[in-house]
C-alpha cells in the first residue's frame, strides 16, 4: 500500500541512501530542504528550515509518515521540536528517527564535553522531544556513519602529526545499511525504541586513521591525545558501541577501496 512519507535530510547522506529504497517500495515522497530543488524522478520537495520553523506547517501537511534524517553537529533539539509542533493535529500516524548509539549513555555536563560531544546531548533531547510528542514513534539508534570517520580522517591527515584519541573505539557503519533499516521500520507500525545497529567491526581510533593513510598512500606519524572528561570516558569504556547488534554489512576496508579506489 502506498504511503504518503516525508523526509527530512532527504538530500544528505543517509537521505540519498534511504529515499531510492522507500520509492521503491511504493511510496510518495517528499523531501523537506533549505534549498529549492525542482521535482524530478516522483519526488516533491518543499522549501523548508527546520531551525527557525519556516515552511515546515506546508510540509507535513498530507503526509502519513515522517522519516526525521535531518541532523548536524548542534541544534537537533530546537529542530525536532519545531517539526514536532508542525506534526501535531496533522494526521501524521507514524514519525520515525535516526539517533546515535550512546545518546542516553555519554553524559555531556562540562564545556569540554559540549564542545567535543554536544551531538549526543542534542540526539538524546531529541528523543525525549519524540516521546513525549504523542505521535506514535520508532527511534534507531546508529553508531557513525563511515563518511563521518572519512571526512574526520581527512581533516586530521592534512596535519603534519596526527592526533588520535587515546582509548577511544569505533564501531563505522555503512550509510546504505541504516537506509536499509529505517525502510524496513518505516513499513512498519511504531515500535519504540528498536535495537541499535552498528558496524560488523569494532576499531581503534589509530587502527581508523591508520588504515586511512595507507589507503591514501600518506605517510603521517599518529600521536594518541588523552581527552579529558566525562563524555571522552564514556566514550574509553565503549559507551558509543553496540558489540551485539554488529548487523552492518560493509567494512571500514570496504569503504576506504570504494573511495579512494
Amino acid at each position: 500500500m502506498m504511503q504518503h512519507i516525508l523526509v527530512t535530510g532527504g538530500t544528505g547522506t543517509l537521505g540519498r541512501h534511504l529515499v531510492p529504497r522507500l520509492q521503491a517500495a511504493g511510496n510518495s515522497i517528499r523531501i523537506l530542504s533549505r534549498s529549492k530543488h525542482e521535482a524530478g524522478n516522483g519526488i516533491e520537495f518543499v522549501s523548508g528550515d527546520l531551525a527557525t520553523g519556516e515552511g515546515v506547517a506546508t510540509a507535513v501537511q498530507g503526509v502519513e509518515i515522517i522519516v526525521h534524517c535531518a541532523g548536524s553537529s548542534k541544534g537537533d533539539e530546537e529542530k525536532t521540536r519545531n517539526l514536532v509542533r508542525a506534526a501535531l493535529g496533522t494526521g501524521v500516524r507514524h514519525i520515525v528517527y535516526i539517533s546515535v548509539v550512546g545518546a542516553d549513555r555519554v553524559p555531556v555536563k562540562s564545556g569540554i564535553d559540549r564542545a567535543m560531544f554536544g551531538y549526543f546531548a542534542s540526539k538524546l533531547a531529541s528523543e525525549r522531544i519524540i516521546i513525549e510528542s504523542g505521535l506514535p514513534w520508532t527511534i534507531l539508534r546508529a553508531t557513525q556513519f563511515h563518511d563521518l570517520l572519512f571526512t574526520v580522517a581527512q581533516m586530521m591527515a592534512k596535519l603534519p602529526i596526527v592526533p588520535a584519541f587515546a582509548g577511544f573505539r569505533y564501531q563505522p557503519v555503512d550509510a546504505d545499511d541504516v537506509a536499509a533499516r529505517l525502510a524496513q521500520l518505516t513499513s512498519g507500525g511504531p515500535a519504540g525504541l528498536v535495537s541499535d545497529l552498528g558496524g560488523p567491526r569494532i576499531y581503534t581510533m589509530v587502527e581508523l586513521l591508520s588504515s586511512y593513510l595507507r589507503a591514501n598512500h600518506q605517510h603521517r606519524l599518529i600521536i594518541p591525545v588523552w581527552q579529558p572528561g566525562q563524555a571522552a570516558r564514556a566514550h574509553r569504556a565503549g559507551a558509543n558501541l553496540t558489540p551485539d547488534h554488529a548487523d552492518g554489512t560493509r567494512t571500514w576496508e570496504d569503504f576506504l577501496a570504494d573511495r579512494l579506489g
